[in-house]
């Protein structure tokens, strides 16, 4: 006569789950979310503004300060005029849809600024903004 195995033992026996594959979708899904995310770009040098009112809060996707020492600042370094146009260019091929603003400080050259608004609108940068905000 055959024996039968009791449900005790059965029961006993150890179940292993793989966490490989959630473990691949994690990773997928950070990898996603990492690619897709839109930093915010800072200039890198805190400008002091004239006092102008009426103005409307925006969020650019591009920010460039200039300082009264007639310093550009772009993503925490510091460019010279001729340097420009190769930065905004590598950073407009990142986000061809870019929004920008220049800030510039109360005593920085207006020809600085005008010159930097002109190469924006150069390399098609639809929307510019010259920030008055403190």
């Amino acid at each position: 006569m055959a024996r039968r195995v009791s449900r005790v033992q059965a029961e006993d026996e150890e179940v292993e789950l793989n966490m490989t594959p959630m473990l691949d979708v994690v990773f997928i899904l950070l990898i996603f979310f990492i690619v897709t995310a839109v930093f915010v770009k800072e200039p890198g040098v805190d400008v002091f503004r004239p006092d102008v009112s009426g103005s409307e809060r925006m969020k650019p996707t591009l920010l460039v300060a200039v300082t009264s020492e007639d310093e550009i600042w772009i993503n925490r370094d510091i460019y010279e005029m001729n340097q420009v146009r190769g930065v905004l260019e590598q950073l407009l091929s990142e986000n061809p849809r870019a929004e920008a603003m220049i800030q510039a400080d109360e005593g920085s050259p207006i020809g600085t600024v005008l010159d930097i608004q002109e190469l924006l609108t150069e390399l098609g940068v639809e929307e510019i903004n010259i920030s008055d905000e403190p």
